[in-house]
């Protein structure tokens, strides 16, 4: 079984949304299919003041333990304060809890109402994250059309996401035209998968045959009167009745509400089962009545007194034997007219505590599912994408399970020294600041930080004599003497790339201050290749805003030859192993196949030839040009017979000029993050930063070093 990330999304309030999630996850249980659910961000209900509803709600009624949504207000605060990465993170984090042990995953997204304005957006950057399969849930109506034009837009390929089926749930029988555009729409559908229905969705002749041109419809959920109503107890607390006697409040359902201000004779025909009464508080006549109905053996779901008034003590006593078959007495403060208005705009949302109901409810959505067709996308082979939020929350767990200690030669930088306090407070890694004590606590407090007591901080000026002996030793054969080395010592990130070689520290990340020159010169002379005239490259892990992809070499080598390149290729693909992607090489050129020829055109053929005959596990091609490799339908167009072309995530560029050129050209135009350079073929990991990088873009390069150095260790 492959993983599946099924995301439910509604086009407003009133779709039963909640409903038709939870309806799903027990189709999918009823099929066998092990089935998480999660509710990334939670969104309370006005009654709620407890456990977010829905989470509440799935753990009552099946054996799904799911995480605790991350506050609405809290998300808020992130989104305003520019942190949408790191909410993201959070956000992967509740779904691959929600995962473990699990095939598929339900997840409930956000519904867009006056509280959340911006529901749509995130839900759209939710699923692109959790690279999710979204679902569209939505009421039969007028709108449906553009409801399904607007959602097919922003959930498809182009965003990172994909828009694969609709349920329609006819949630709300008050809309006279509900069934009508039900039949309509099962009438207009197409048979797919046996049972299945398709919606079209207008599309140009071209995008009509770049991808199908069809929506699933994949359930059709009958109203059922039975399913929507509420508790007598969920009335009160609605409309925030007093309650004179409880009875069976909890357990009389409200079916019917009638308005009892005529006389009682013409009363007579609402004391049904399952109806609650409104009654003016001084109708004495029309409660003694509906208790006569009651003691008769009719069921009342309740009696709603009004104005603030009750009958008499002694017509209360007269009607005990009636209130005794446990018909619920309350009483609200408002009128009659006012508090029947107000019972008609309550919500029709299943209560918190209201088991029995979502029960009955999950029960009739997985009856009018297509599990036929769920059963069958569900064993559909997935390629899945990384994306960026995947990466970075996969990237900060691996590098917390070993708390390496990376060197910071720029201790004195306020960037570098924010960083590292993240670093130690989120349990990354254990900073190494070298530098002036007294300075960097100064910085911090400029900052507003008090530093963690457990981030180390090195005067070089009280350590640099213990590296000498140890320099002249690596470095002898060179004519380096004990006064050249503590000449050079002085410099820190040389300082602090002899306490790497020492085994003092695991990793050494610099360059906020520094050239990529002076970070990685010292790092070859006293560190060293992995083999005797081992190539040593870079790659750059770019966070692209549907996917992560690799870029290398565009930091190292100005222009490596065929074999060069060929290694390149070779480490850029072990290294996008090593951080979780599943590599496709594309070995870049300005032209694709064998449509140019030229030295340059001709090197990217040989390296190609050579990767994969030293690789032949290696999915690699080339030479491709750019949108030949990254972009489906210019690969299927240059490159049919290709098993990379339009699906590549590690792209090789022929020399440095071509890859740091378009590494920065992609970052500052398409605002992308980019993280590294990392560098590869070195013994210990040493890792440059680009002099403009972000707080964040330090502590995630703190992360990849960390993560080198546990798996680099011996």
């Amino acid at each position: 079984m492959n993983k599946h990330a099924f995301f439910l999304v509604s086009h407003g309030a009133g779709t039963g949304l909640t409903t038709v999630c939870l309806g799903m996850v027990r189709a999918l249980d009823q099929l066998g299919i092990r089935t998480g659910f999660c509710k990334p961000i939670a969104q309370q209900h006005y009654s709620d003041n407890g456990t977010e509803r829905s989470t509440h709600l799935v753990q009552q009624i099946s054996a799904i333990k799911p995480p605790q949504p991350i506050a609405l207000q809290r998300a808020e605060a992130m989104l305003s304060d520019g942190r949408e990465g790191q909410l993201l993170e959070e956000v992967i984090a509740c779904y691959r809890q929600s995962m473990m042990d699990n095939d598929v995953v339900v997840i409930e997204g956000l519904v867009a109402d006056s509280r959340v304005p911006f529901a749509a957006k995130l839900n759209s950057i939710m699923a692109q994250a959790m690279d999710a399969e979204v679902i569209l849930v939505a009421n039969p109506s007028d709108d449906l059309d553009a409801h399904i034009e607007y959602a097919a837009s922003a959930f498809s390929e182009d965003h990172g996401t994909s828009l694969i089926g609709i349920i329609l749930n006819v949630h709300d029988a008050s809309s006279p035209r509900a069934m009508e555009h039900l039949c309509t729409a099962r009438q207009k559908s197409m048979p797919v998968y046996g049972s299945d229905h398709m919606f079209h969705v207008n599309q140009s002749a071209e995008q009509r045959t770049e991808q199908n041109s069809t929506i699933p419809l994949i359930g059709s959920i009958p109203y059922a009167d039975e399913l929507h109503a509420s508790r007598t107890s969920d009335i009160a607390d609605f409309v925030q009745a007093r309650v004179l006697h409880a009875g069976d409040i909890t357990q009389r359902r409200v079916r019917h509400i009638a308005l009892c201000g005529r006389t009682l004779a013409n009363t007579l025909s609402v004391y049904t089962p399952d109806s609650l009464l409104i009654v003016p508080g001084d109708r004495d006549d029309v409660f003694v009545a509906a208790c006569m109905s009651a003691m008769n053996g009719v069921p009342l779901a309740g009696i709603l007194l009004t104005s603030g008034l009750q009958p008499s003590d002694n017509v209360m006593k007269l009607c005990q034997l009636a209130m005794q078959t446990g018909l619920p007495v309350l009483q609200v403060a408002d009128d009659s007219y006012t508090t029947a208005s107000l019972l008609s705009h309550m919500p029709n949302e299943v209560a918190s505590d209201d088991v029995v109901r979502m029960e009955h409810a999950c029960a009739h959505v997985a009856r009018h599912l297509n599990t036929a067709w769920l059963k069958t996308r569900c064993a559909l082979h997935r390629k899945r994408r990384l994306s960026p939020a995947a990466f970075r929350y996969q990237l900060l767990r691996r590098a917390s399970r070993n708390m390496q200690r990376i060197v910071l030669p720029e201790g004195e930088e306020p960037r570098t020294i924010l960083a590292a306090q993240q670093c130690q407070q989120r349990g990354i890694a254990h900073g190494v600041l070298l530098g002036s004590p007294e300075r960097i606590q100064h910085i911090a407090a400029a900052h507003g930080l008090v530093l963690d007591d457990a981030l180390t901080i090195i005067d070089p000026a009280t350590v640099r004599d213990q590296y000498i002996d140890a320099m002249v030793s690596l470095r002898q054969h060179k004519g380096l003497t004990a006064v050249m080395a503590a000449d050079q010592l002085q410099d820190s990130v040389v300082l602090g790339t002899m306490m790497l070689a020492c085994g003092d520290v695991d990793g050494l990340v610099s360059g906020a201050l520094h050239t990529t020159a002076n970070t990685v010169r010292p790092a070859l002379q006293l560190i060293g290749a992995c083999s005797e005239g081992g190539l040593v490259s870079s790659i750059f892990f770019m966070c692209l805003p549907d996917q992560m992809v690799v870029y290398g070499d565009c930091a190292i080598n100005p222009n490596p030859d065929a074999e060069q390149l060929a290694q390149i290729a070779m480490q850029s693909a072990d290294s996008a192993q090593q951080f979780g992607l599943d590599p496709r090489v594309a070995m870049i050129s300005y032209s694709t196949g064998d449509s140019g020829s030229g030295n340059d055109v001709e090197k990217v053929r040989r390296a190609t030839a050579i990767a994969q005959g030293l690789r032949p596990d290696m999915i690699i091609d080339g030479p491709l040009q750019y949108d030949a490799a990254s972009t489906l339908s210019v690969g299927k167009s240059k490159a049919p017979s290709s098993n990379v072309a339009g699906q590549a995530n590690v792209f090789i560029f022929p020399d440095l000029n071509t890859g740091n050129t378009t590494y920065k050209a992609v970052q500052r135009s398409a605002h992308v993050v980019s993280m590294g350079p990392m560098l590869q073929g070195l013994k210990k990991p040493v890792n440059d930063l680009s002099r403009g990088a972000s707080e964040e873009d330090i502590v995630y390069t703190i992360a990849l070093t960390a993560i080198q150095a546990t798996q680099q260790r011996p």
